[in-house]
């Protein structure tokens, strides 16, 4: 079976962020067919089409870690009904300048955790329409808006809740066959 790499985004940039540490968990969970790289998104400078000509090497070395990726995987929370600015700033320097969208037909999954009972359920919907427009071939099924309950997860990502195991451990399998399935109609290399 082939080893796929995957690019992830952690939307948020707190140091204690519950999402960075759902996507430890995930990456546990994970098959072993996919490998892992986190895209930092901390460091870019805000876009502007000023740069489109002369991108940053912050901004060149985003395009060049997501050119290296055959999918992408968001790990977002929900900042006022929507996605952070961080996020949608790396994504704006990902997808230009206009004809060379870094996210066209690349295969996408949006999942997030909120301490909210909705999770992150607007601001995935937000982030999807955005990857709409980008063109990136997202997973619609099953949609994961995690209700994050701190005694679900130890430190280093492991999740203790079976239930809560059994769903990521789903989602990250239904991931894995929807990467093969969208590169092997639209491959990437």
């Amino acid at each position: 079976m082939s080893a796929y790499k995957v690019g992830y985004f952690v939307g948020s940039l707190s140091s204690t962020s519950i999402n960075r540490l759902l996507s430890t968990a995930l990456i546990r969970l994970a098959p072993e067919e996919l490998e892992f790289t986190e895209i930092p998104i901390g460091n870019l400078p805000l876009y502007s089409p000023d740069f489109d000509e002369d991108y940053p090497p912050e901004a060149r070395a985003l395009k060049d870690t997501l050119a290296g990726c055959d999918a992408v995987l968001f790990v977002t929370p929900e900042y006022n009904r929507s996605i952070p600015g961080a996020l949608k700033n790396a994504i704006d320097w990902a997808s230009r300048p206009w004809g060379q969208n870094s996210f066209d037909h690349m295969p996408a999954a949006v999942i997030g955790a909120s301490i909210g009972q909705i999770g992150t359920a607007v601001a995935q919907q937000s982030l999807r329409g955005v990857l709409t427009f980008c063109n990136a071939r997202q997973m619609t099924a099953p949609e994961a808006y995690i209700y994050f309950r701190p005694e679900f997860y130890t430190d280093s990502g492991e999740v203790t809740d079976e239930e809560t195991a059994v769903f990521l451990r789903a989602f990250m399998r239904e991931f894995h066959t929807h990467v093969e399935r969208v590169l092997t109609v639209l491959p990437r290399r």
